[in-house]
């Protein structure tokens, strides 16, 4: 409205009023469908109760399935699978019977649990901050971004709290050097979420995700390599393709569009992150570990007739040392993370290894909750055979379709990138898809070490993109954090902004990388191939 000098004033009614972009409801309504969700506890229990009734039904129809079964080294056979009630006195007396043992030999549980005791001692010894910092801080400053990036993707190895440090000293290692700290923290915040199918190193959660693909794979009878090592070989090429990528974007794209000021030159910002006395020591320490580690594992495995080698002679494609890669890697984190602690005199006592390892299994304690609802539910989908007959059934839909396994994969990553918008947990996602698409793509030939990397993929690149992603506050506070104007509005749109371009790069990337790959037939990792 006007008065009467032909200014306008502002309508009380519309006072702090502002309409919203397309793009601020979107997220908004990303938001509010993932808070709707069912704790993941009970959403596997629901599925649990629906796959008894479906499974009453389709067993009262008589639905069932023939297909082509092999084994290793013996001919197709072919076998008749029908889908089967659970809802019997026999059925549930035996669930009942073995309710403790379905649980307890639930195949991701053990495997976590001892990789995350490992690697309790390789990050709350200290070792994983000293390494960082030892990186970034010691790049020139031409190479600041570059050494931000590798450090944050190879940060993930200690999961949220990776991303905490990478955004952490993403932001101050900007300001300190004059530059945007905005862009120094998205940047950390790129490298450590989105790029959370890329490292150097083997963590948590390639055994937990192993763990499903296992059962996955045994539901359908598919041998083939699994193991945490599965697509290791993949992850270290990403992680420096990846490092590439993300610079270019932030260097080319971010820093042109957002501006690359607002930062204040102090190199003070940094004396909260530089290497201690203590830290230098342990460091020193933690090489002699390795070194002993190596010396370790070559006598086991190097000399003809060895601990760790064949009948043949060989490690491929099964061997003592592929069937004890998660002890190995246990040891790994184990011997180098305690002299890393005794260097820098994080462990004092012997006391003090113990209680490293149980800080460290502590933050597994949500996985494990769910894990005895999901547990319940594979058991009964299993038992059912229908996921099974999903599997034969959609196979051999997709063969008739002629749907090449190009698309098939791409189709996989943008269902899981869809997906993660609303559902960021890796392991709840993949319970849910793996006893479909394991069987399924084994149909088409494609190994259950491929299935899990293509989910993987599209899993980590829009983890970046998603309001329910439980590292967003600790972005948003820092860029309320680094605000120039006071008057300024932050948001989750202000972050979304900025990881759009990198969300986008990261999955165009990883997906092309995924089918070159596919096409040249490379191992995924040890003993891992790319199709049956």
């Amino acid at each position: 409205m006007s008065n009467s000098n032909g200014t306008f004033k502002k309508d009380p009614k519309n006072v702090g009023k502002t309409k919203k972009s397309k793009m601020d409801r979107f997220i908004k309504s990303i938001e509010v469908a993932g808070n709707k969700l069912p704790h993941p506890f009970n959403l596997f229990v629901i599925f649990a109760l629906v796959t008894i009734i479906i499974s009453v039904i389709l067993a009262s129809m008589g639905v069932s399935v023939d297909y082509m079964a092999a084994k290793a080294g013996e001919a197709p056979v072919e076998t008749t699978i029908a889908v089967k009630n659970l809802l019997t006195f026999d059925t549930m007396r035996d669930m009942a019977k073995n309710f403790t043992k379905i649980y307890v030999n639930f195949p991701p549980l053990g495997l976590v649990m001892v990789m995350i005791m490992g690697i309790g001692l390789f990050e709350y010894s200290g070792l994983m901050s000293a390494l960082m910092r030892k990186t970034i801080m010691g790049a020139p400053t031409y190479m600041v971004t570059a050494a931000l990036v590798f450090v944050g993707i190879n940060s993930n190895l200690a999961s949220n709290a990776g991303i905490i440090f990478a955004v952490t000293i993403g932001g101050a290692l900007f300001k300190a050097l004059g530059r945007n700290p905005r862009i120094g923290v998205v940047t950390g915040f790129a490298a450590a979420s989105g790029g959370f199918t890329a490292n150097l190193f083997i963590a948590g959660t390639d055994s937990l995700l192993a763990g499903i693909t296992e059962s996955a794979a045994k539901s359908m009878g598919v041998e083939a390599a699994v193991h945490p090592l599965i697509n290791w070989y993949f992850m270290i090429a990403a992680t420096f393709v990846l490092t590439i990528v993300i610079t270019l974007v932030t260097e080319k794209i971010i820093v042109k569009i957002f501006g690359d000021d607002g930062g204040i030159l102090d190199a003070s910002e940094l004396e909260q992150h530089k290497l201690t006395e203590n830290d230098k020591r342990g460091l020193r320490w933690a090489g002699i570990g390795f070194i002993i580690f190596i010396v370790i594992m070559a006598v086991l495995a190097l000399p003809q007739g060895s601990f760790f080698r064949n009948d043949a002679g060989g490690f491929l494609p099964k061997s003592p040392l592929m069937d004890s890669i998660v002890p190995i890697i246990f040891f790994f984190f184990a011997i180098v993370g305690i002299a890393y602690g005794i260097g820098a005199r994080t462990i004092t006592s012997e006391s003090d290894i113990p209680k490293l390892m149980q800080k460290g299994l502590s933050t597994t304690l949500p996985f494990i909750v769910v894990s005895l609802s999901s547990a319940i539910f594979l058991e009964l989908l299993s038992r059912s055979n229908m996921a099974t007959l999903l599997a034969v059934k959609g196979g051999l839909f997709l063969e008739t379709s002629n749907i090449g396994p190009i698309p098939l994969l791409i189709g996989l990553i943008l269902l899981t990138a869809l997906i993660n918008l609303t559902m960021t947990s890796g392991s709840q996602k993949w319970l849910i898809l793996a006893p479909i698409f394991v069987p399924m793509f084994s149909v088409m030939n494609i190994s259950p070490a491929m299935t899990q990397l293509i989910y993987r993929i599209g899993d980590s690149a829009t983890n970046i993109i998603s309001p329910v992603q439980s590292t967003i506050p600790i972005v948003l506070g820092l860029f309320e954090m680094y605000r120039s104007d006071p008057n300024e509005k932050v948001g989750i749109g202000s972050i979304f902004s900025m990881t759009i371009p990198y969300s986008i790069a990261i999955l165009i990337t990883l997906t092309l990388l995924a089918i070159a790959w596919f096409l040249l037939g490379l191992p995924l990792g040890p003993g891992a191939s790319v199709a049956l």
